[in-house]
């Protein structure tokens, strides 16, 4: 067996004169790089079926699930997730997730969720 040779102070001299902080920021730069190409595939390859399961997970029923994630598709959101939309217009109106999922279903609050993600997309 051949001996493995250390070249470990090669690999970190571009390390080596950082400080505690910097090292802490690098890592957290290099953290981000590698999950960010994650959050755009999740963003962009979303499907209905999968927004359903979402739903599903929250607490809502196929029956209620299925015009939430229609509704949303419909709006143009479906990049925000079907979750994420019951969820920010329950933070919005200061009510349940139960309560908010279900406005919507019974075809409430649409306008209101279009303008809460046009004023997001806006300011980011």
């Amino acid at each position: 067996m051949e001996k493995r040779i250390d070249d470990f102070e090669v690999r970190r001299a571009h390390l080596k004169d950082l400080s505690d902080e910097e090292l802490y920021n690098r890592f957290w730069e290099l953290a981000h790089n590698i999950v960010q190409p994650m959050i755009e595939l999740g963003k962009k390859n979303t499907s209905p079926s999968i927004e359903r399961s979402v739903l599903l997970r929250m607490g809502f029923s196929s029956l209620e699930a299925k015009p939430i994630v229609e509704g949303v598709i419909d709006r143009g959101l479906m990049g925000k997730g079907c979750g994420n939309v019951v969820y920010k217009l329950a933070k919005t109106k200061n009510i349940s997730i139960r309560d908010a999922g279900l406005m919507l279903v019974n075809n409430e609050g649409w306008d209101d969720v279009v303008e809460l993600f046009r004023r997001e997309d806006v300011t980011c």
